[in-house]
């Protein structure tokens, strides 16, 4: 039970991951600038993705980078919560 859990929140993590690199492959291609500050400054990306991402998929792809994130890490934290271990 705890390795599908495992397995279901790493899949969602990589739908998080593809997302994100969607996302800093169009800033980048934007400008060099608006991409490294994606790449480096954690919550550009957050102004970024809400103002000037532009993509006909722009609803799916900010909401899997989204779930992908929440749902991917809380999965893969319920093994350690079921054994009773905090992961740190």
């Amino acid at each position: 039970m705890e390795l599908v859990f495992l397995v279901v929140g790493l899949l969602f993590s990589l739908v998080g991951l593809v997302c994100h690199i969607i996302i800093l492959v169009h800033a980048f291609k934007s400008s060099v600038g608006s991409g490294f500050l994606c790449l480096c400054v954690p919550c550009y990306i957050l102004y970024y993705m809400f103002t000037e991402f532009e993509h006909e998929k722009k609803g799916l792809i900010i909401g899997g980078y989204f779930a992908g994130a929440i749902i991917g890490n809380i999965l893969v934290r319920v093994p350690q919560m079921m054994n009773g271990s905090s992961g740190y």
